[in-house]
C-alpha cells in the first residue's frame, strides 16, 4: 500500500496536506485489500488522471510524448485534435463523483483545452480534489482563474535555472514566463490569505541539469513551493522495449507504442558519483521546502540505474499495484490502467467509467498483472515505486 522507501515522502505530504493524506490512505487501504483478497476485482481508484488534450506548446527533450522520439509526434492532425467535449467530461465527472477520487488534469498541456475552467469548476462543485500538471507557460494568463476556481494543487515541471530550463524545454523565455505565473499565484495567495493551490515542483534528472540541481532549491523557496521532487530519468533500451512488447503481445495481442518515446540507444551521459554527491548535499540542506528524490533509490541502486539498462530495484517491492489505485482517461475517451501501456479495457464514449473499471477486460488485466507482478518495462516506470 505504501512502499517503505517512500515513507518519509508520504509523511511530509501528510504534514502539509493532512486532509488529503488521510483520504488517500483510506482509498489506498481499500484498494490494497481488494488486491490482496480478490482476483482482478478492485475498489474504485484513489485518482483518475484526465488527459484533456494531446496538444502541447513545448517540445521538452526528455518527454516521451513530445521529445525527439516522442510518440505524439507520430500522431495525425486528426488524432491530436481528438478531445472529449465538455458534455462528455461532465458525464465522466457525474459518474465518478459517487466515489470522490482525486482528479488530476493532464496533457499535453491541460491549459490548452479550451474549456479547462469549466472542467475545474464542475470537479470542485462535486466535492472532488482537482490537481493540475502544467509546464507553466500559460500560468500568468490564468493565475486568477486557477485560484478562484479552487484548484487544489499545481504540479509544475522545472528543469533548472533559466538557461538550463529553456534549453531542456526547447524554447527561450519559457523559464521567465513560468516564473512570472508562479510568482503571481504566490502573490495572490499571500494577499488573499489562501493556501490553495499548493505548488509542488517536479524536476526530471537529465544530462543537462544534474550538475545544477541544488540551484533549484532557491527557486522553489522564492516561489513558496510546498515540495520539490527530483525524478529519476525514465529510459529503456531497444532490447527491453522489444522484450516488453513480446510479453505484452502474448497476453493482450498488442504492443505498447507509448514506451517507444523513452527508448535510447545509449545510457545517459551522467557522472553518477557526482549525481550522488549532489543528492547527498541537497538532502542535508535546511529548507522550508520539502525535498525528495523519487524513486527514493539507495546510492547503490542509483549507480546501477544509470549504468545498466537491465535494472531491478533491491529496496522496493517488485510488484505493481497501480492498476488498483489509479486510472487514466485519454482525450479520445479510452481508459487505461497505465499511462504508457496502451492497453484499454473500454471507452467512456461507449459506457460509463464505473462500468469499465471492473469489466471483464480490466479484471483480466489486473489478474495477469498480479500473477506477473510487473512487465519488463515497468522497472523504469515511476508507478511501480509509488504504492
Amino acid at each position: 500500500m505504501i512502499q517503505l522507501r517512500n515513507l518519509k515522502r508520504n509523511l511530509a505530504k501528510s504534514i502539509t496536506q493532512p486532509g488529503y493524506a488521510l483520504k488517500a490512505f483510506k482509498q489506498r487501504l481499500l484498494s490494497y485489500l481488494t488486491y490482496a483478497i480478490h482476483d482482478g476485482y478492485s475498489h474504485y481508484p484513489e485518482t483518475v488522471d484526465l488527459f484533456l488534450t494531446y496538444r502541447c506548446n513545448l517540445r521538452c527533450k526528455m518527454c516521451g510524448q513530445w521529445g525527439p522520439s516522442g510518440t505524439s509526434r507520430e500522431m495525425s492532425a486528426k488524432e491530436l485534435k481528438d478531445e472529449l467535449s465538455l458534455e462528455e467530461i461532465y458525464k465522466i465527472i457525474n459518474d465518478i463523483k459517487t466515489f470522490k477520487p482525486n482528479v488530476t488534469l493532464f496533457g499535453g498541456e491541460p491549459l490548452l483545452y479550451s474549456n479547462w475552467e469549466k472542467v475545474v469548476s464542475r470537479i470542485k462543485e462535486e466535492g472532488m480534489r482537482c490537481n493540475m500538471i502544467t509546464n507553466g507557460i500559460l500560468l500568468e494568463k490564468h493565475a486568477s482563474s486557477i485560484i478562484n476556481l479552487g484548484t487544489d494543487e499545481i504540479i509544475f515541471s522545472l528543469d533548472g535555472p533559466r538557461e538550463v530550463h529553456d534549453e531542456v524545454r526547447g524554447a527561450k523565455g519559457t523559464f521567465d514566463r513560468a516564473f512570472k505565473g508562479l510568482k503571481l499565484i504566490r502573490d495572490i495567495k499571500k494577499k488573499s490569505g489562501l493556501n490553495k493551490p499548493v505548488v509542488n515542483i517536479s524536476s526530471t534528472i537529465f544530462e543537462t541539469n544534474y550538475k545544477r540541481l541544488d540551484e533549484l532549491i532557491s527557486i522553489a523557496e522564492e516561489l513558496m513551493a510546498s515540495t520539490i521532487t527530483f525524478h529519476h530519468l525514465i529510459f529503456l533500451s531497444k532490447e527491453m522495449y522489444n522484450h516488453h512488447n513480446k510479453v505484452f503481445k502474448g497476453y493482450y495481442g498488442m504492443v505498447c507504442n507509448d514506451w517507444k518515446g523513452f527508448v535510447r540507444d545509449s545510457l545517459p551521459d551522467i557522472d553518477v558519483e557526482l549525481l550522488i554527491r549532489k543528492k547527498e548535499e541537497i538532502e542535508k540542506r535546511d529548507s522550508k521546502v520539502k525535498i525528495a528524490f523519487y524513486p527514493n533509490f539507495t546510492n547503490e541502486e542509483i549507480r546501477r540505474y544509470y549504468t545498466e539498462f537491465d535494472f531491478t530495484s533491491s529496496s522496493y517491492g517488485k510488484r505493481c499495484i497501480s492498476p488498483w489505485m489509479v486510472s487514466y482517461i485519454f482525450p479520445d475517451g479510452t481508459v487505461r490502467p497505465c499511462q504508457s501501456l496502451n492497453f484499454s479495457p473500454g471507452n467512456v464514449r461507449d459506457e460509463p467509467f464505473r462500468k469499465i473499471w471492473n469489466n471483464e477486460k480490466y479484471m483480466r488485466f489486473r489478474k495477469i498483472t498480479k500473477k506477473e507482478k510487473r512487465y519488463p518495462a515497468c522497472t523504469r516506470c515511476t508507478e511501480l515505486y509509488r504504492f
